[in-house]
């Protein structure tokens, strides 16, 4: 029996039980001549209104209703040094969770930046005999760049010297001040520099900071300090009602430890430098930069105005703080006690990442194995970057990279089953279809219907993921969608069809297009560029890539449509000699 375009779609919206079959996928390599196809283009994303009543959204969590406005940023990069892998990880996450959010009709607000003020940066830019701020503007400008490079679609990107946010500051300053909060009296004891982090004497390590940095011994000095002491309880009382609101649990745990140990009032201003914002009335001192830098959350929001339809509004409490571990203690005790002082509504939940390091090593400048993130961009291409940061380890925990581990996983998982799968699908059709999708197929078997109920739940599947920002296990869900297709085109094997049975060759590869469709939609937050330029040889309409168009019958494949000459996505890279050989050796 053959189909016509509506018994096809009767049949794709029939229920079926998922697949359950093995993960195994029969690996062959294809070539490409450079990485350069993945270099970054500019891709435009609507901006959905948060009213749509009929907005997709995403699975809802005790933190996150699923369709509220969002905002979700990363913390402000200081600016003393260019950025390095762990800024371009804070700002892949939180790209890959918006960009996910916005394909789910979400009102995203995705915010990053720059903090440009404190000790440090006065320092470094004496240093350099450079004035601060055109040595901010250099710097700044790093981090722009490296978004762009990266594909990172933020909405807003905010930067502490900018005078809007110096007033929202000083503002937020009285309220605190009005409210109690803050009183002049003066300050001695531990400071980092590095971490512009004030540190009890029980929490150094060897006559460093926890965090490894030097520490000096500050002077008493006249300094405002803030409360920080009356809020202990009510943090606790906090993290009580609130189990998510740091994540994860093992960061919570660290979290509720400290603050359980005691909270002293917390030194917020100095005299002994002035590159910063003035306090109120005293331009004596300058605050400490953390209650600058932490107010860019609602600076960027128009904060002081609160008023019904503003950015603050809308956006207020933010979503998703997503921050390292190293910076946990000022964005989960200080910024919320902060905001209790204030009477302003507490960010929904914070989520600490964790480390990189380098071939097993502590990443630092004296070994020399920083890892310059836009040198992977220029060796292995932006998507197979964003691919492998995103998926080589449990986001929360640690990592390790090294060159070894990105060829291996980027050969295997992109250009090996992603890209060679699409590369042997389209170029099956292109040959044995006249260049175009079967204008008929036949019934779909067991077999079909299966593969087509594991990519019809792949929405659902990854949507949980991410909602609880498992960006690790969205990942895997791809990867197992695509070994699954990898199993299903060596068994139906197509190409013996073509000379045993024509019509149900056309039926396989129907599916597999379609499939292929599911999988190029949903890995866009992920792999921008490399998932449309796979859509783009399915011949999907640019208007029809947002996941409202997954089940829509209109925009599925459509019988008869032309298709582009298949080319390859992924390249295929040479591991080093050295790791063959340690590889072989270990064997």
């Amino acid at each position: 029996m053959r189909l016509n375009g509506k018994m096809l779609l009767a049949l794709l919206t029939a229920p079926a039980a998922r697949a359950f079959t093995a993960h195994t996928a029969k690996r062959s390599s294809v070539s490409v001549a450079s990485p350069s196809l993945l270099r970054r283009t500019t891709l435009h994303h609507s901006r959905p209104p948060s009213s749509l009543p009929s907005a997709l959204g995403t699975p809802s969590t005790p933190f996150d209703d699923g369709r509220s406005p969002y905002q979700i940023t990363t913390p402000i990069y200081y600016v003393n040094d260019k950025p390095h892998i762990g800024h371009a990880y804070t700002s892949l996450a939180c790209d890959v969770l918006a960009r996910y959010m916005r394909l789910s009709q979400r009102d995203v607000y995705f915010l990053t930046g720059t903090d440009e003020h404190g000790q440090k940066v006065q320092t470094t830019a004496a240093t350099k005999g450079m004035d601060p701020l055109a040595f901010c503007d250099e710097v700044s400008r790093s981090f722009r760049e490296l978004l762009t490079l990266l594909d990172i679609d933020n909405d807003r990107f905010i930067r502490t010297t900018e005078e809007f946010h110096k007033e929202s500051v000083r503002h937020l300053w009285n309220v605190l001040k009005d409210n109690g909060a803050i009183y002049l009296g003066s300050y001695e004891g531990w400071y980092s520099v590095r971490d512009e982090c004030y540190y009890n004497e029980s929490e150094l390590i060897d006559g460093k900071a926890p965090t490894g940095a030097e520490v000096t011994w500050v002077k008493k000095e006249d300094s405002y300090f803030f409360k920080l002491s009356d809020y202990q309880q009510r943090l606790l009382d906090h993290y009580e009602r609130h189990p998510d609101f740091i994540a994860p649990d093992s960061r919570r745990n660290e979290v509720v430890a400290f603050v359980k140990g005691g909270l002293k009032d917390l030194s917020i201003s100095r005299t002994t430098f002035d590159w910063g914002v003035s306090v109120p009335d005293d331009e004596d001192h300058v605050m400490y930069v953390w209650i600058d830098a932490l107010t860019n959350y609602i600076s960027a929001l128009g904060y002081p105005n609160t008023e019904k339809g503003s950015k603050f509004d809308t956006y207020w409490p933010a979503a998703l703080h997503v921050v390292g571990k190293d910076i946990l203690r000022f964005h989960a005790v200080y910024w919320p006690a902060f905001l209790m002082a204030a009477n302003l509504p507490l960010p929904k939940r914070i989520f600490a990442h964790g480390w990189w390091t380098k071939d097993g090593e502590k990443i630092s400048k004296s070994l020399g194995n920083v890892i310059d993130p836009v040198e992977l961009v220029e060796t292995y291409g932006v998507d197979p970057t964003r691919f492998f940061l995103m998926s080589e380890v449990t986001f929360g925990n640690d990592g390790d990279f090294s060159d070894e581990k990105m060829i291996y996983k980027v050969n295997a998982n992109l250009s090996n089953e992603l890209g060679n799968l699409n590369q042997r699908i389209l170029t099956l059709v292109f040959k044995n279809c006249d260049g175009a999708v079967p204008v008929e197929i036949g019934e779909f078997t067991k077999e079909d219907e299966e593969l087509l109920a594991t990519a019809r739940s792949l929405r659902e599947r990854t949507g949980k993921e991410i909602a609880s920002q498992s960006i690790h296990k969205y990942v895997d869900h791809m990867i197992s969608m695509v070994w699954d297709a990898n199993k299903y085109i060596d068994v139906q094997a197509p190409w013996v069809l073509k000379k045993t049975d024509p019509e149900r060759m056309k039926t396989v590869l129907y599916v597999l297009m379609e499939v292929m469709r599911h999988v190029a939609i949903l890995y866009q937050p992920l792999m921008p560029t490399s998932s449309n330029v796979i859509l783009d040889q399915l011949n999907v309409p640019k208007d029809e890539r947002g996941f409202e168009h997954l089940e829509k019958e209109e925009c599925k494949i459509q019988l008869g449509r032309e298709i582009s000459k298949p080319k390859a996505v992924f390249p295929r890279f040479e591991v080093p000699t050295a790791a063959v050989s340690a590889e072989t050796v270990k064997a």
